[in-house]
């Protein structure tokens, strides 16, 4: 049996003895393996301001309803929807027979009072003489002045209800009270107006050069807030900040679309406290809007800065390897090694964030290839390429 198995083992022994023979023949050298490409970053130092973005919605400089303030029947629409109309412009006419009705009763019971005031004042004038003379009672006099003062009274009262049913009347002619933007109406002419559940709000028209955007911030984002503008105001020495100054700080408005809008804005407006049902402090910031873009009631964000961090470690977000509460990135030393370095991470700024510890700034981070690398094994690193400036050059 053993003499069986050595008899197989040395062909065995020939056959590796030829291969490495023919190797060796031939010159050829073992193949050595290619060094993964990684894609890295150098850890940048650089100031980073700090900012804040809060939901918002825009309002009108000026949102003034109109309303019907008499009931009535809709006549007219003198207005096109839509548009920008001046103050002073004819908006609705409501049916004003009813009050014409009325003011001519006014004015009937204003030369009724007027009447009896002059039979009165008459009656005053022969009863004086007469008392003077002692022909007539004391009593008779007294009766006298009082129908007089009673008509005088009735007369002023008859006025009142005259400028009252003027007054009425010319709510029968809605005119705008401001230049601005007006919307759709909500009644249509031939429709009662004016009681519910008819309608008594018919349009709105707003003033929409500036617009105002109203937002709330949490208590710790106002906290946030007043500290950073503090510690500004002690990195200039100017004294005490006053809350004016604090508003002036120009602000940025993004749109629904993500588009930043051109013209930035500034706080005009706060309330007093934080709400302590919801625990907000709401602020209304100005922004001028010449070309009329912005349109109340648009959903907006709000942004600004209340910080900078100056001369700090940043690294791309997507380079941060996250495990079990810890973050850590892998660098490329000088020999082309791979090393896991232990950090702190701070405040995230668009796609960076700021390194607080572990990095001093210049390092190699990898960016791209992170899962298949390990420490200690060799790379070849390369330049990172973000998507924008890859299809960028796709393009090319």
């Amino acid at each position: 049996m053993k003499l069986y198995q050595q008899q197989r083992a040395v062909p065995a022994l020939l056959v590796g003895t030829l291969v490495l023979a023919g190797c060796d023949w031939l010159g050829g050298e073992t193949p050595e393996i290619p060094l993964m490409a990684v894609q890295v970053v150098d850890a940048q130092r650089t100031d980073v301001p700090l900012s804040f973005e809060m939901v918002g919605s825009t309002l009108g400089n000026q949102d003034v309803p109109i309303r019907a303030r008499v009931e009535g029947f809709l006549e007219t629409r003198d207005f096109q929807e839509g548009t920008f109309v001046k103050k002073g412009d004819l908006l609705y006419t409501i049916d004003p027979q009813p009050f014409q009705a009325k003011l001519v009763a006014a004015q009937s019971q204003l030369a009724a009072a007027q009447t009896m005031l002059a039979k009165s004042a008459a009656d005053l004038g022969r009863i004086k003489p007469l008392a003077e003379m002692n022909a007539v009672s004391e009593q008779d006099l007294d009766s006298a002045v009082a129908q007089e003062a009673a008509a005088r009274a009735a007369v002023e009262a008859a006025e009142a209800g005259v400028d009252l049913a003027e007054i009425e009347l010319s709510y029968c002619r809605m005119y705008a009270p401001i230049d601005g933007l007006i919307g759709l109406t909500k009644a249509k002419p031939g429709e009662f107006v004016g009681r519910e559940p008819n309608p008594v709000v018919l349009n709105t028209l707003s003033d929409i050069d500036p617009i105002r955007v109203r937002f709330s911030i949490s208590e710790r984002e106002y906290l946030a807030l007043a500290r950073g503008a503090l510690e500004q105001n002690r990195a200039d020495d100017v004294g005490r900040q006053t809350r004016e100054d604090r508003d002036k700080k120009p602000l940025d408005l993004i749109l629904a679309d993500g588009a930043v809008y051109r013209h930035p804005g500034y706080i005009d407006g706060s309330a007093q406290s934080i709400d302590p049902t919801t625990g907000t402090f709401t602020l209304e910031a100005t922004f001028t809007n010449p070309d009329s873009l912005i349109l109340p009631g648009q959903f907006a964000r709000v942004r600004t800065s209340y910080k900078t961090l100056e001369n700090v470690v940043v690294v791309p977000r997507q380079a941060i390897v996250e495990l079990q509460g810890r973050f850590q990135v892998y660098t490329v030393n000088s020999d082309n090694e791979v090393v896991l370095v232990t950090i702190e991470t701070g405040p995230v700024k668009d796609n960076e964030i700021v390194i607080e510890s572990g990095l001093t700034g210049g390092e190699s981070i990898i960016v791209e290839g992170i899962q298949k690398v390990r420490p200690g094994m060799k790379v070849a690193p390369q330049p990172y390429i973000s998507p924008a400036e890859r299809s960028a050059l796709q393009e090319t």
